[in-house]
């Protein structure tokens, strides 16, 4: 909490030579060293401090431009700054990184818990929403803002303060423990595989193997002629676990992938037993403390689902009608396993591989078939054309400081002007996070500073993913599944880049409802899967063919492969992060929770000793902590958006700027619902889903 009587703190002289204290419009990640975070982020904790004091002071005006032009602005750059580190640690990490990150998290945890939970801030907030003659994008931005006052323990007093202030701070750092002891499980397992090890797999991943395998040697390490480097990031592990012929390779790598960062794996001090067992205790304790009987209620107040029972439920119901689908799906896998591949008892380890041999008997392909057509230069230029083509925005290739030599600059313009800016960065390496995701750099503002001179800040964006390199010379190869990745990530981006509004806190992706903002990334995956689309992505690697129209057919006609299957399997993921969060308790009996939920969902437990919560970082360590749902619940919301496409053409330019108008540029000025009928003229109906799922 701020005293304030306590005499007001100085912000250091600020170093010009540091590259987090710049004003410029984009960070320049190349010189950022960590040497630069603890004086950069020290001195702009206190100028946002010193704004702080200054709007809630007893003769501050009750003005929210006065408010947005000295705390906003000052909040906006410390944010910026970060971000930028945040940014770092995530897809750069190194001893020295980490360890300036950790030493400042607890300072800037600290200021933004005080932020929220400032009363006089709080008071102000509510005298200005009370005011006449707001515009909606005010009074929305004002109307979350106070509900966030409540759930940021503005309203709490005293002991029960305190308190939640220190649930926060320690929160963040075991959320960002958590996630190292994942990076550092993933990128510290590897085995040396021989050449007859590896019979199946990929040529490009071996080539990349073999290749990881005479680096360690030329850096002088004990790696023997002829073997081949495999670790635990996808692009290495998933090939190995879909093609290998060698069973017990793939059970290997099975075992130390789903056992990371656990009481099973290498070291115990990447366990994240006891991190998942403090962070849950906080979060119930917290949600006690706002009023809640647990973190669930809490978690569900901003988002479009009302309670937890409302989430199982439609959990379950979905569950229901899957169910089957699943259950057909792996007697199918047995049955060949067991005809076909001589294998009488299909194991968790199996089960990839199994099912890629499957679908190669049952629609004459595979993927890695469909790879050789997907190189990723193709497909990011297709992607380009197909988002100029439907929302009448060119992504044009520019310069930019940046982290990685691999990082790609672009920016965004519409009839020449810039709108928007995007970092890619899609290939997995060490020190990088593993996942997929979008990240804003900065968002659409009419910045108050500015005001008058014409200007508005624009919008700018990361879109990261972990992708194979490419090998001998060649570009790199992408599963249609990466396709669909790079698609999905895309569609988020394109989110928070082309927003119309310009008022902080509800342009782009801000605001929106947890629960509805995977609408736009899961709608442009459909786009995937369409003829003239494809034509537009693919070019095969020796040839430069496009793609053939019979492979895709076939690739169509396995579009639902196993869809039961990987229905199930995020449900149990979804219902798992619910009741978790919503029984009391839960803490003490995370396996035995999630032994439950599979006995109750899944037709395919795995292995006693899978360990998949200990590196569930969707939940521990980022914003899905009971909104792992989200992903099931904007799915319903995507296949009924994109059902208006199929109904009114894929390509329709009205359709596509209704779409533009009343869901993507939108932010979160309207609800996420009153978004939804805008565009489709109803309330949202599961049966898309469904018929897209071949689950009808």
């Amino acid at each position: 909490m701020t005293d304030s009587s306590a005499p007001t703190p100085q912000a250091p002289a600020a170093d010009a030579t540091n590259p987090l204290l710049s004003t410029a419009s984009l960070p320049d990640f190349a010189a950022i060293d960590p040497s630069h975070i603890q004086p950069a982020i020290t001195a702009l904790l206190a100028e946002a401090q010193q704004a702080l004091e200054r709007v809630t002071a007893a003769d501050a005006p009750t003005d929210y431009d006065f408010l947005s032009r000295t705390l906003n602005v000052a909040t906006e750059r410390l944010g910026t700054a970060w971000g930028a580190v945040g940014h770092l640690n995530a897809v750069a990490n190194t001893p020295a990184l980490r360890e300036a990150y950790n030493a400042m998290l607890p300072a800037v945890t600290e200021f933004y818990t005080a932020l929220g939970a400032n009363e006089s801030l709080y008071a102000t907030y509510k005298a200005i929403a009370a005011q006449p003659g707001l515009t909606p994008e005010r009074a929305q931005l004002l109307k979350h803002a106070m509900r966030d006052f409540v759930l940021s323990g503005a309203e709490l007093q005293g002991e029960a303060k305190e308190r939640f202030a220190e649930i926060q701070e320690r929160g963040a750092e075991l959320g960002q423990a958590f996630s190292e002891h994942v990076m550092d499980a993933t990128d510290g397992w590897s085995y040396f595989a021989t050449a007859e090890e590896l019979k199946g797999v990929p040529a490009d991943v071996i080539a990349n193997a073999r290749a990881a395998a005479d680096k360690d040697r030329a850096d002088g390490k004990p790696v023997e002629e002829g073997t081949h480097k495999l670790s635990l990031h996808f692009p290495v592990y998933m090939p190995v676990m879909q093609y290998a012929e060698d069973r017990a390779l793939r059970e290997r790598l099975y075992r130390a992938y789903v056992t990371r960062a656990s009481e099973l794996g290498d070291k115990p001090e990447w366990d994240n037993s006891a991190a998942m067992q403090e962070l849950l205790m906080l979060r119930q304790e917290e949600a006690r403390l706002l009023g809640f009987q647990n973190f669930a209620e809490a978690s569900l107040v901003p988002k479009m689902a009302t309670s937890p029972a409302q989430v199982m439920d439609f959990l379950r119901d979905l569950a229901t009608r899957a169910r089957p689908y699943a259950q057909r799906d792996l007697d199918e896998a047995r049955d060949f396993a067991k005809a076909a591949l001589q294998l009488d008892e299909l194991q968790a380890w199996d089960l990839a591989y199994v099912s890629e041999k499957l679908k190669e008997a049952r629609y004459a392909f595979s993927d890695q078939e469909v790879r050789q057509y997907l190189t990723l230069p193709r497909v990011l230029d297709g992607l380009f054309r197909i988002v100029d083509r439907l929302f009448g925005v060119q992504l044009v290739p520019a310069q930019a400081s940046v982290w990685h030599e691999s990082v790609q600059f672009c920016e965004l313009r519409r009839d020449g002007r810039l709108i928007g800016q995007v970092y890619l960065d899609l290939f997995a390496r060490s020190g990088k996070r593993p996942g997929a995701w979008m990240d804003e750099v900065r968002s659409r503002w009419a910045r108050p500073d500015l005001a008058g001179t014409g200007s508005e800040q624009i919008p700018v964006a990361h879109l990261v993913c972990n992708f194979p390199q490419g090998a001998d010379g060649k570009p790199a190869l992408l599963t249609h599944d990466d396709v669909t990745t790079l698609f999905h990530e895309c569609g988020h981006g394109l989110h928070h880049l082309l927003t119309r509004v310009a008022e902080l806190g509800v342009s782009g992706i801000s605001g929106v409802e947890w629960d509805a903002v995977e609408l736009p990334s899961q709608f442009m995956e459909n786009f995937c899967w369409e003829w003239e689309v494809i034509q537009q992505l693919s070019s095969h690697v020796d040839t430069g063919e496009p793609l053939p129209r019979a492979l895709f057919d076939k690739m169509l006609a396995a579009k639902n492969f196993q869809a039961g299957l990987q229905t199930l399997r995020q449900i149990e993921f979804a219902l798992f992060d619910m009741r978790l969060h919503a029984e009391p308790g839960s803490e003490a009996r995370v396996q035995d929770l999630l032994d439950e939920v599979r006995a109750e969902v899944a037709v395919n437990p795995p292995p006693a000793f899978n360990r998949f919560q200990h590196s569930f970082s969707h939940i521990f360590a980022g914003g899905y902590a009971a909104g792992y749902y989200s992903y099931k619940w904007a799915e319903v919301l995507s296949a009924d958006c994109w059902s208006a496409f199929e109904e009114e053409g894929v390509f329709n330019p009205a359709t596509g700027r209704r779409y533009l108008d009343e869901i993507l540029s939108m932010g979160s000025v309207r609800d996420a619902m009153d978004n939804f009928k805008a565009f489709r003229g109803r309330e949202p109906r599961i049966d898309a889903l469904l018929r897209h799922q071949g689950m009808a």
